[in-house]
């Protein structure tokens, strides 16, 4: 059903774009390039009980590029679609206690309740497709916000449990030692397991500070957690949340 939804937001946007050109006001349109980079996260809101800490978080590259076009409705409001194409990466290491998961240590695979240190890596290659209202303040301010669909092209999600101990199955069950090396830690990998298609909304703000080339900031929040509600893995919904630093050079 959300497939089929995405899929109607990239026709709807096509058929405006078109519509757009057709009605003779192509001339009216603000088209821009993007550049930017990305810092963020991808984490459940509010942390858990089970995560009792955050011992790191390492930035990893996360570029956007894309194209934006605005069609102006008045003076002031507008609206604009575009295409992005855009990564979003993390590293991060937490401490853990009774916190459940599904690992493989050596050839065996378990889950239960670990107590112990997680690493984790996440990576997500995507196109995006933004819809949003524009107002400008000013010549040279524009605000903008909307609803954002992202196709997934490529994807990550492993990490390591180590320094601690797995109870199996429940509270009370075998007690499985995660140690500190190669061999002595578990692993866990669900890749396969993560969403195509990912439904968000985005704010954020355009300053033109020349002629053509402007300044942006925006902050993008996934409404759809990485996985989809049956996935039970993980117990809380991880949203990925990033914000945005980037350069744009306006067409016309």
């Amino acid at each position: 059903m959300k497939k089929n939804i995405a899929y109607i937001i990239l026709i709807a946007t096509a058929l405006f774009i078109g519509n757009t050109a057709n009605a003779g006001t192509l001339d009216s349109l603000e088209v821009k390039a993007r550049v930017g980079y990305s810092i963020g996260g991808t984490s459940p809101l509010p942390l858990p009980e089970t995560i009792r800490s955050i011992e790191s978080y390492n930035l990893t590259p996360s570029f956007m590029v894309g194209l934006d076009a605005m069609l102006p409705l008045s003076q002031k409001w507008g609206v604009m679609a575009g295409l992005r194409f855009e990564n979003k990466g993390m590293k991060a290491a937490v401490t853990t206690k009774a916190y459940y998961m599904e690992v493989v240590k050596g050839d065996q695979q378990m889950a239960g309740l670990f107590t112990g240190h997680v690493e984790q890596k996440v990576k997500q290659w995507m196109l995006t497709i933004p819809v949003q209202a524009t107002f400008k303040l000013g010549n040279k301010v524009m605000l903008k916000g909307g609803p954002y669909v992202s196709f997934l092209l490529n994807k990550e999600f492993s990490g390591i449990a180590s320094d601690g101990y797995l109870r199996k199955d429940n509270p009370t069950g075998a007690k499985i030692l995660m140690g500190s090396k190669e061999g002595e830690w578990a692993t866990y990998e669900f890749k396969d397991d993560m969403r195509s298609v990912q439904f968000g909304i985005g704010i954020g703000a355009d300053w033109q500070v020349h002629k053509r080339i402007g300044l942006s900031a925006d902050l993008n929040w996934g409404l759809t957690g990485v996985f989809p509600g049956d996935f039970k893995t993980v117990e809380q919904t991880l949203y990925p949340i990033y914000g945005t630093i980037g350069v744009y050079y306006r067409f016309k």
